[in-house]
């Protein structure tokens, strides 16, 4: 942005993309901690960057732990492949664009979890609502969902559809830890004072992965992102990184208690029926028992 100075000459005001350009620091009412102010250009959509970069310190962590672990996540890839093409003919990958890095656009990498051509619309509605309700933000696999795959729903819950977002990483659209980033359908939806998420680079796993994921709330869910943005630093990354299996394998367990308890109520409910129908005299004895009385 171009201001005019007073001696007439033109000063380039710069920005380096964080949430903390907009933020000053003012006393608190209940005593000397300080608490941030924003002032009115935080809730502008006119400071987000198509150019943005990720910061040099996460390049190198990212690109260090994909190095490391580069033969189990492409054996993992390998495999995953494989069962996709058996059990669902069609292509293996899914894009999709998002929102990244300061409002940067770009194609996300997905495994195909879904039949070909399955609708997205009520998937669209569901979220809107969850955006606007205060309740845990369920995803639709959870209740049953008919478009997935066979397997779609272990390999969504273990988060394994998300693997080749490394390629993503890799072209410097991603990082590995940040919040997940949304399509441009939602961010048009989000308050002013919501938009600010996008200040943080897009992640595989985040800070409201590892703290309560499915069991908080959308608004909660931002908070978490914008903290997370204001305060990302080496040293969270890397404990979100170390949170992410423990945090992957609880979700797992609940996705299979509730799987295997929901089989439980329908095998029960139909042992139930069964038995009352057994019970139940039949028209021929009724009427066997209507004669005898008479």
């Amino acid at each position: 942005m171009t201001r005019t100075a007073p001696n007439g000459r033109a000063s380039r005001q710069a920005s380096t993309g964080t949430v903390n350009d907009s933020i000053s620091f003012r006393p608190s009412q209940g005593g000397s901690t300080p608490e941030p102010a924003r002032t009115p250009e935080h809730d502008t959509d006119d400071r987000y960057d198509e150019a943005a970069q990720i910061p040099r310190w996460k390049r190198l962590v990212d690109l260090t732990c994909i190095l490391v672990t580069l033969p189990v996540w492409l054996a993992t890839m390998g495999l995953v492949s494989v069962w996709i093409h058996f059990v669902s003919p069609g292509p293996l990958l899914y894009r999709q664009e998002r929102v990244g890095y300061r409002g940067r656009r770009f194609m996300i990498l997905k495994f195909r979890t879904m039949h070909v051509n399955a609708e997205t619309t009520c998937h669209e509605g569901y979220f809107e609502k969850l955006m606007q309700a205060d309740c845990p933000m369920t995803k639709l696999d959870i209740c049953g969902d008919a478009r997935l795959i066979r397997g779609g729903r272990i390999l969504r819950a273990i988060g394994l559809d998300e693997l080749p977002q490394i390629f993503n990483v890799v072209r410097g659209e991603m990082s590995l830890v940040g919040p997940r980033p949304c399509t441009p359908h939602e961010f048009e939806r989000y308050l002013p004072e919501q938009r600010p998420r996008v200040n943080a680079p897009p992640g595989i796993t985040g800070y409201w992965q590892v703290n309560g994921k499915n069991k908080t709330s959308f608004s909660q869910m931002i908070r978490m992102d914008i903290y997370y943005g204001e305060h990302m630093s080496v040293l969270m990354d890397l404990m979100i990184i170390l949170k992410t299996l423990p945090a992957i394998a609880m979700q797992v367990g609940e996705t299979v208690t509730r799987k295997t308890g929901a089989k439980i109520n329908r095998f029960w409910k139909q042992f139930v029926s069964e038995g009352d129908a057994a019970r139940r005299p039949s028209e021929t004895e009724l009427d066997k028992e209507s004669r005898r009385n008479s």
